[in-house]
């Protein structure tokens, strides 16, 4: 037992200053990105006399979609500029953006304007992503390396998880704006961080200019996707990119409209007052970010669990059986407005997520030819661009039709032949469902519960589960075909 301890403390010791500075930028940039990212489908599309946009679904499917796509793209380019330009003045830019980019999103109200402010923030996320993965690579060794990813990982969940805890507190107690604000402010403890603490390592430099470099990263990327082996499993995962996408684009919405938050409330506090008041922020109802966040809390407490018991798996078989998993908690989620299955449905999701994410890094290796796992991993990123984009249309276009409350209450009252003002910035969604609620003469929890007895807005969730079996049937084929063979050829 002794020795394993010095063992364990022999590798903490091992990591240098700049592997805990960069663990610790991972921390804040995290908490900045998912306290924002996390409320930010509520932000655009609630009510204006609360602060927020009022957006359609549609133009925040776009926002979100379209943006975080371009945001996963751009690393195969600004990975490149790292390494020509060197990480600190790489990281100072890239704090630059995001800080400037988040205090700004919550100044601008236009869809245009919103838009571009985030493709700003994006950019900067985007400057930031390949650095600080890549000082964790330059400053491990084979010796720590498994331990000192764990490290950075555990630290982007740890952010992911007290970013939403202060947005949804922030928010309630003192509106939207500070929201972006606290963004911002975290942004800037990071570039304090970087000044003092970092230290620039020797770079290799190369002949080649930032374009050259760019190209040839291109080619790269092209080189390895030609692989059908590869090229194959990265489109299978771009379905387990989508369905995850719906936690953060579709869930807090659908939450929004169709979960009694105020019962759910009133449930939590017969059991603990504090965690009652936790999840609302100190407000009547549970915020919807907070139910969100069970999943990266989900991550903190039980990654290790999850990543053990997988180790005694199949790398394949782990990501199947992540996928089978995943698509049940999503389809909970949807398929009741009872904020306690909302629960259990994404502390489902988290175990298949757990399964399924870190595995997929390690699957890509395992079909890598030797000498070229560096060139194969550059691919990881392209999934999860175009699950972005496809999660454009689910999260914007689909939810509008399908379950949007506010479109499906302009349906029925259309039907009904009620004459109901236009939804503006002077008579606002909230205005809209009071007036509705009067003429229909019915209680906002009836008229409610009539909606979605009436026009079963859930029913998105046959769309999300679907992807998620599509999924689970080709990554089976794909094992029986490419994976088990090759494993066969090894044995």
């Amino acid at each position: 037992m002794s020795t394993e301890k010095k063992s364990f403390f022999g590798v903490m010791k091992s990591y240098n200053s700049n592997f805990w500075v960069a663990s610790m930028m991972e921390l804040f940039e995290r908490w900045a990105w998912y306290g924002m990212f996390a409320v930010l489908a509520l932000y655009l599309t609630g009510s204006t006399d609360e602060g927020a946009l009022g957006f359609s679904h549609i133009e925040k499917g776009q926002i979100m979609g379209v943006v975080t796509a371009i945001l996963y793209f751009l690393p195969i380019i600004t990975g490149v500029i790292a390494d020509k330009i060197g990480y600190k003045l790489s990281l100072t830019i890239a704090y630059v953006l995001l800080g400037t980019g988040y205090y700004f999103m919550g100044e601008v109200t236009s869809f245009t304007t919103v838009f571009l402010v985030f493709l700003w923030v994006a950019l900067g996320a985007a400057m930031f992503k390949p650095v600080a993965s890549a000082i964790i690579t330059k400053n491990t060794d084979k010796s720590n390396s498994t331990l000192g990813f764990g490290i950075f990982y555990m630290m982007v969940n740890i952010g992911g998880f007290i970013g939403p805890a202060f947005s949804s507190t922030l928010r309630t107690q003192f509106g939207w704006k500070i929201v972006f604000l606290q963004a911002a402010i975290v942004i800037g403890i990071n570039l304090l961080i970087l000044l003092l603490f970092f230290k620039e390592g020797e770079r290799i430099k190369k002949e080649e200019t930032i374009g050259e470099a760019v190209l040839s990263s291109i080619k790269n990327i092209w080189e390895a996707v030609k692989d059908t082996r590869l090229s194959v499993l990265l489109v299978i995962m771009i379905g387990f990119w989508t369905m995850f996408n719906q936690l953060f684009y579709t869930l807090p919405t659908f939450i929004e409209d169709w979960v009694n938050t105020k019962a759910l409330h009133d449930s939590i506090a017969q059991v603990s007052p504090w965690l009652a008041s936790f999840m609302s922020g100190g407000g009547d109802s549970v915020n919807p970010e907070m139910l969100i966040n069970i999943d990266a809390g989900a991550i903190i407490l039980f990654q290790l669990m999850v990543s053990y018991f997988v180790l005694k798996m199949r790398h394949v078989s782990a990501m199947i059986t992540g996928f089978i998993i995943a698509s049940i908690g999503i389809g909970i989620t949807f398929y009741t407005g009872n904020g306690l299955f909302t629960i259990l449905g994404i502390v489902i999701f988290a175990v298949g997520e757990m399964m399924t994410n870190p595995t997929f890094s390690s699957f890509i290796a395992l079909i890598s030819p030797k000498g070229k796992e560096a060139l194969y991993m550059g691919t990881y990123f392209l999934p999860i661009f175009l699950g972005n984009f496809i999660t454009t249309f689910i999260s914007g276009n689909l939810y509008q039709a399908w379950s949007d409350k506010l479109s499906l209450l302009q349906t029925e009252m259309a039907k009904r032949a009620i004459e109901m003002p236009e939804v503006t910035k002077e008579f606002s969604k909230n205005d809209y469902f009071a007036a509705a609620s009067e003429k229909l003469g019915m209680s906002q929890n009836e008229m409610t519960q009539f909606i979605w007895d009436t026009y079963n807005p859930n029913k998105i969730w046959y769309v999300i589960v679907a992807i998620g079996i599509i999924t689970i049937i080709a990554l089976t084929v794909y094992d029986r075909m490419v994976i088990r063979p090759k494993e066969a050829k090894e044995l």
